[in-house]
């Protein structure tokens, strides 16, 4: 019994005993945490420990308010903002953990300096922090403080790069370093480097394993190279100890309809706005799933939730979510006032050159001649395993890909990085502002060179195979900006473009919002241009490698689709199969937007839904300069 006449050192072995008890037993803790509350009201320390045990025995919310009170206590302590901070991490309010972070790493610190750092970080004016700590680090190399900042700020303006370097050496410097560990976990899942970040989350769940925010992470790190059922009982493990999180919920419907369970997946993203009405990407991955139709309630839901206090993510992707909802009830000037808004809210948070994409479209077609090929002919990997799916993203891709899975002989896969990282780590570019060197680099690469980056990409995709099927996919959409780059490291592996009609095509990019990537899909004339330059680039590789790519446009396969199947399963070398026919009864993970869309048969009044938002498009026709009107003559 702790009362307040017993000298503060009495305070203090009860507050060290109740820490002790967190693991073992937290509701002990909790009992102990209010005793203590109870001779020492408002004791900032007390409160701490009272949040971290409700957090444990599952009561977010709670923990959440009683860790804020602990914070307003001694806005000093960085302990009590880096629980805070994990708490609405794991509650899926990116902005405030980053907020809550960003006062953590400010009260860690002494210097002047680094405190205006560190509240610039806080109020999100990333321009001053980033002032302030080039030069500190510059003058003061080994700070782990300023180091971690500057991790912060690379993260939030999507430099995973330059972040996963820095928290390396935040790591390396202090190894204990549980949260920096956790920050470069999540970096590299962002990165597509799995492996890497179990690695990470092993050693933290070692020394903490029912940490849940590990878990979780981890369950979608496992989802991503297809270990779906290890996934999913990371996520019921999590949802065990704490039934309550609204994003654990939802990240658990994300790899329920990976499998294939729509019914269970829908209950989860719904329990997970029952648990949190303003979380926009759980209303988001019901919209998504493209078979959900919104009731008016929803509606009503969504639109109250945007008159709240809700950070931008969730802003942008209610905006999308009820795009969909008015375009089902054929509102359609309502649907594209909230499809362009969330597009301006998503543009604004990402970093995108349209520029850039039109010089390695031009800079390509400079170095890939007929002689620049004939001269590098029976070079590369000799391997015939891949076949890329490639072209514009809703371009019909996941059809594809669903029907060359659906052939005995071939495996899906996913959207594979490894060209594109392949191709980065060519351009030798450590940062925005440097020149880069591909794919004029290519040039420079001899026969032994180019055979090994075939072998590599070879090795990085195993991980995603889990059958001994001889062919797999690549559905890789970004894939088309790199097809010089594959013929010349994989020249037996097979290219698939597919295409779908301009206007089509773009305006449904439009409507969706991408989980990452895709930066070019937010505006309509960033749209129009990004098009433009794919159809420009494979209609060079047809110039110059004549029948080396396959296209299928969409609307010839929802027309005839046995003709075309069965043009496709010859350009692969494959018999035909009358599975692929019959794909919707092909049970595989699906990730992407069209998931449930593949598991069904093929549906055609998608096709013209574009015209009702014609009257909005205009940016997007005068980007295209005129493929609208010409295709498919167009297209090959």
């Amino acid at each position: 019994m702790v009362t307040a006449s017993e000298p503060r050192g009495t305070l203090d072995v009860a507050l060290a005993h109740a820490r002790r008890l967190l693991t073992r037993d937290p509701m002990l803790a909790e009992e102990q945490a209010r005793e203590i509350l109870r001779a020492a009201p408002g004791h900032a320390q007390g409160l701490l420990l009272l949040g971290q045990a409700l957090a444990a025995t599952g009561r977010r919310a709670d923990a959440i308010r009683t860790l804020r009170e602990a914070a307003g206590r001694d806005p000093e302590s960085a302990d009590i903002w880096r629980a805070l901070g994990d708490q609405l991490l794991f509650s899926g309010d990116g902005a405030g953990a980053d907020a809550a972070y960003a006062h953590q790493i400010r009260a860690s610190v002494n210097d002047p300096e680094l405190r205006r750092a560190a509240i610039a970080l806080a109020e999100n004016d990333l321009s001053v922090a980033e002032r302030i700590l080039k030069p500190w680090l510059a003058e003061h190399p080994t700070d782990v403080a300023a180091i971690r900042m500057l991790a912060e700020l690379a993260g939030r303006i999507g430099r995973n790069a330059d972040a996963e370097k820095l928290l390396r050496r935040a790591i390396e410097l202090s190894p204990s370093f549980a949260p920096a560990r956790y920050n470069l976990a999540t970096v590299l899942h962002r990165q597509n480097r799995p492996l890497d970040a179990l690695a990470e989350l092993d050693r933290l769940l070692a020394d903490e394993p029912d940490n849940a925010a590990y878990t979780n992470l981890k369950g979608a790190v496992l989802s991503r190279i297809g270990d779906h059922d290890q996934a999913i009982g990371q996520f019921e493990a999590v949802l065990r100890q704490r039934p309550d999180t609204a994003v654990v919920w939802m990240s658990y419907g994300h790899a329920l309809k990976t499998v294939g369970r729509q019914e269970d997946s829908v209950a989860a993203y719904r329990r997970s706005i029952d648990l949190r009405a303003g979380l926009g990407e759980a209303w988001w991955s019901l919209a998504n799933l493209k078979t959900v139709r919104f009731t008016a309630g929803d509606i009503s839901r969504m639109e109250a939730a945007l008159e709240g206090e809700i950070g931008t993510e969730d802003r942008f992707h209610l905006h999308f979510a009820l795009g969909k909802a008015f375009e089902d009830a054929a509102a359609w000037e309502a649907s594209f006032r909230h499809y362009a808004e969330g597009n301006r809210l998503r543009r604004q948070v990402i970093d995108h050159d349209a520029d850039e994409t039109s010089d390695l479209v031009s800079r390509s077609a400079s170095l890939f001649t007929p002689a620049f090929f004939e001269a590098r002919k029976g070079q590369g990997a000799e391997a015939a395993d891949p076949i890329f799916v490639l072209g514009m993203p809703r371009s019909g891709s996941t059809l594809v890909e669903q029907i060359l899975a659906s052939h005995p002989l071939v495996e899906g896969t996913r959207e594979l990085p490894d060209i594109l990282a392949l191709a980065h780590r060519l351009s030798g570019r450590k940062a925005r502002s440097d020149p880069s060197r591909y794919p004029e680099v290519l040039a420079e690469l001899d026969a032994a060179q180019l055979r090994a980056l075939g072998e590599e990409y070879l090795e990085g995709a195993r991980i995603h195979r889990k059958t001994d099927r001889p062919y797999f996919i690549d559905k890789m959409p970004n894939n088309w900006a790199h097809v010089g780059l594959i013929h010349l490291i994989l020249p037996n592996a097979k290219i698939i473009d597919t295409r779908r009609h301009p206007l089509g095509c773009c305006f449904s990019n439009f409507k969706q919002h991408f989980a990452r990537g895709q930066a070019f899909s937010y505006a309509l004339d960033e749209m129009g241009r990004y098009y433009a330059d794919y159809v420009a680039a494979m209609a060079h590789v047809d110039a110059v490698l004549p029948g080396r790519v396959h296209r299928v446009l969409h609307e010839a396969m929802v027309a005839d689709t046995e003709a075309e199947i069965r043009a496709l399963l010859d350009h692969v070398g494959l018999p035909f199969d009358p599975a692929c026919l019959r794909f919707w009864e092909t049970e595989r993970a699906v990730q992407t937007a069209s998931s449930e869309q593949v598991r069904r048969p093929i549906f055609r009044e998608g096709v013209e839904q574009w015209r009702h938002f014609e009257p909005w498009l205009g940016p997007l026709k005068a980007a295209l300069g005129g493929l609208d009107r010409h295709y498919p003559a167009l297209s090959g």
